[in-house]
């Protein structure tokens, strides 16, 4: 998982190549957008707005052709992450979903306003909240990209 500062860092770090660009484009039209409904750019990319509190899972959720990004607006939230090789599978991948749901133990986050997070698909990730939170929930295609500090 990538943890950025703000989404100027975001910016600066990922201002080469057209998903990234997208992502940005996305957050930015966030004001014009309604709540709880995806909305795509392009055939890379489906973004929304999430409003309210996380559900607490008791599995970790993994991904494999998509990655996730998400933009924090108000609110903070604990997210707990894991090396995918460090845990159990609890349901096996399944191809229409992109998902797959691991157990085990992993490592603490709190993340909130401002923030950018990445989730890297070599791992998988659980949320732990109890407070309300609005954040823009990016889902990019893994073809043709790259993670910088990796």
């Amino acid at each position: 998982m990538i943890i950025l500062a703000n989404l100027e860092q975001f910016k600066t770090l990922y201002r080469d190549g057209r998903k990234w660009n997208r992502c940005v484009e996305a957050i930015e039209n966030t004001g014009n957008i309604r709540d709880g409904v995806y909305h795509s750019i392009g055939d890379s990319l489906i973004y929304m707005i999430e409003d309210g509190v996380a559900g607490n899972t008791e599995d970790f959720v993994g991904n494999r052709r998509y990655f996730d990004v998400h933009y924090y607006l108000e609110g903070h939230e604990t997210i707990e992450v894991a090396n995918k090789q460090q845990l159990h599978t609890s349901q096996p991948y399944q191809d229409e979903t992109d998902r797959e749901y691991l157990k085990g133990r992993g490592v603490l986050h709190t993340v909130g306003s401002g923030q950018v997070v990445i989730f890297n698909n070599d791992e998988a990730y659980r949320f732990a909240g109890d407070k309300r939170v609005r954040k823009v929930i990016l889902k990019v295609t893994v073809e043709d990209g790259y993670f910088l500090n990796k």
